[in-house]
């Protein structure tokens, strides 16, 4: 219930693109000590933020890969079929790191968003109209959605830097953003042309 609290609060306020200094999504302050000669972790413990995020982040790189997926049989450009190729195998780079990450924090994946649209996700009504879809129609809603989807998880991963602890998820986020700029900055380069 707790975790189910924090991943609903922490996608309502990067949803509003503030950063995370969220009730409850802080470290808290350690009530003792490990006792005598017992083995101290190298690695924090993760908290509820860093969970939240990797439980945000799955089903929204699932939802982008899937609409990447699309594009060799739906676009009539190969400059963005190339595109979307590269985003795709990133994505599932991602979704591989998200889930190593994941089963390192103990948590299972219970697929809390299943089925829900948040800022940034690719809808499945998103999905449904690009397979229906030809061309440069086609194109616009796969350059749009990706651009949607990369903004909100550059905004989803600053938060997680600057509020989560475990270093695996904060170099994560950290990675995933550093990529999210870069697609974005691809994105721009293909609308232009």
């Amino acid at each position: 219930m707790q975790l189910r609290r924090h991943v609903l609060t922490l996608w309502s306020v990067c949803a509003a693109a503030v950063a995370l200094p969220v009730v409850g999504c802080t470290a808290q302050p350690a009530t003792g000590g490990p006792p005598p000669g017992a083995a101290v972790s190298r690695t924090p413990a993760f908290n509820a933020t860093d969970t939240a995020w990797i439980l945000l982040m799955i089903p929204m790189a699932e939802r982008a890969r899937q609409l990447t997926d699309l594009a060799p049989s739906r676009s009539a450009d190969p400059a963005t079929v190339t595109l979307a190729a590269k985003t795709g195998s990133a994505l599932r780079a991602d979704l591989r790191r998200l889930r190593a990450a994941l089963k390192l924090s103990g948590v299972p994946d219970t697929h809390p968003h299943e089925g829900h649209t948040m800022p940034g996700m690719v809808s499945l009504e998103t999905l449904d109209k690009a397979a229906a879809t030809k061309g440069r129609p086609f194109d616009r809603i796969l350059t749009d959605a990706l651009r949607a989807h990369f903004t909100q998880s550059r905004t989803l991963c600053a938060g997680e830097q600057n509020q989560g602890r475990a270093v695996e998820a904060t170099g994560l986020a950290a990675a995933i953003a550093k990529s999210a700029s870069r697609q974005i900055s691809g994105l721009d380069t293909l609308r232009a042309g």
